[in-house]
């Protein structure tokens, strides 16, 4: 496993085809990471294997260049297939510790959780960050994402891992302060980067919120 205290996770970009206005995972993905994303997560559950292989293949290099992770949604195969940084599963997907085992010590594996429970378990079945939300509602992006847990929850799973915890669902620039404040090490955006007039400049925008969050309120990752 990684060493996790050097994971800079920051700002976390999952990308969605429904929210992107027509443009393409790679457009989407350029654009964050000129903007200063240090993570774009390649999610897209209608894409065959072979179709998500060969968007995950164009997307690296620039992840590469950026000095970012891409990491893919669900698809351990894919993510071995294209030599992606990694991947992210939830409590329906493969299972953490199974993931591991596949993907080996040097990949990096995040974990949907839902509580603190969850997230000590996320730990020590070798996952390398934990990702807690819907923070707030988050029209739009997931279906299946249930109601908000509310920055309670950030805390919550703070108290129970040692691990970076990445903030997703329904957070807005407005919001990255007290989410940052409320003991999240990242960020994951989706509609409020991915929907953006401009994709370059909502990342680097919440880039720089981010950082001027965790100089108020530091964090460990």
């Amino acid at each position: 496993m990684k060493v996790t205290t050097a994971l800079n996770l920051g700002l976390y970009v999952v990308t969605d085809r429904a929210l992107a206005r027509g443009r393409s995972h790679q457009e989407v993905a350029a654009a964050a990471f000129a903007g200063g994303a240090n993570v774009v997560q390649l999610r897209d559950k209608t894409l065959e294997a072979r179709e998500l292989c060969e968007v995950a293949l164009e997307i690296q290099p620039l992840a590469a260049r950026a000095g970012a992770l891409l990491i893919i949604n669900d698809r351990v195969d894919v993510a071995l297939a294209v030599g992606a940084d990694g991947v992210h599963v939830g409590q329906d997907d493969l299972p953490a510790a199974w993931a591991r085992r596949l993907l080996g010590p040097e990949k990096v594996l995040g974990v949907s959780v839902e509580n603190g429970a969850q997230a000590e378990q996320a730990e020590a079945d070798g996952a390398d960050y934990v990702a807690i939300g819907p923070i707030y509602e988050a029209r739009g992006t997931k279906a299946d994402a249930g109601p908000p847990v509310g920055l309670r929850a950030i805390a919550e799973v703070r108290r129970h891992t040692r691990l970076p915890v990445v903030a997703i669902g329904g957070i807005r620039p407005e919001s990255v302060a007290e989410v940052v404040g409320a003991g999240a090490d990242a960020l994951a955006i989706v509609s409020a980067v991915v929907a953006a007039d401009d994709v370059e400049a909502a990342a680097r925008d919440l880039k720089r919120r981010i950082d001027e969050a965790r100089v108020a309120a530091p964090r460990s990752s």
